[in-house]
């Protein structure tokens, strides 16, 4: 993503910053073509370093597109038929849908919290929240506190960087190292971690005499 296009389109007028901000949140939440966290990071250095963007109004803004891209994610997976979820999850492991489907019926809300910070984690569950015809009532909370959790942790990229630099193209060029380092980190354990499940030996089972 170009970082010097992004600049100049939240520099001194809000009314296209907050806009831009929610459309690029929105469609990465819905098709997976558009950085999402680095979009929230970079406005939140930018929001640090001028007086263009509002730091609280970058963070709100980017916390309902992303509630709102869940939404109609899940609507999607709900209703939109075997063809539409088929569109949804193309790239993603069928076999980790299928564990993250059997994960949702134990824990539920946790999941949808959870699947929002995880890399690779947000499609599954909204997939499985679908299948399983996830009451709405339960569903819009789980989602808002996972969109409000995961714009504070790219927006807290942007800050740190912000904090430290005063020239808003040196912050952005910052926090996004700051992404994808932590994307990286966290997309590693994950792998980690899936591996350590599938290669785990099967339990015993001692036999009664």
């Amino acid at each position: 993503m170009n970082l010097d296009l992004l600049g100049s389109a939240w520099d001194g007028h809000d009314a296209v910053g907050y806009p831009l901000l929610f459309g690029l949140v929105l469609l990465g939440s819905i098709v997976p073509v558009v950085p999402t966290g680095l979009v929230v990071g970079t406005a939140a250095a930018f929001a640090m370093t001028t007086d263009s963007l509002g730091l609280t109004v970058v963070l709100a803004v980017a916390t309902l597109a992303a509630l709102a891209g869940d939404l109609i994610t899940f609507a999607i997976c709900r209703f939109g038929g075997p063809s539409a979820v088929r569109w949804v999850t193309r790239g993603q492991h069928a076999e980790r849908i299928d564990e993250v489907r059997e994960q949702f019926r134990a824990h539920g809300w946790q999941i949808i919290v959870a699947g929002r910070l995880l890399p690779a984690g947000r499609i599954p569950v909204l997939v499985a929240a679908g299948a399983l015809a996830y009451p709405w009532r339960r569903l819009v909370p789980a989602s808002l506190l996972a969109a409000f959790l995961w714009a504070l942790a790219y927006a807290l990229l942007g800050v740190v960087s912000g904090g430290i630099f005063d020239s808003p193209l040196i912050a952005m060029l910052v926090a996004t190292v700051l992404v994808l380092a932590v994307g990286a980190v966290t997309n590693l354990v994950s792998a980690r971690r899936r591996r350590a499940v599938h290669t785990a030996p099967e339990p015993e089972h001692c036999e009664s005499s």
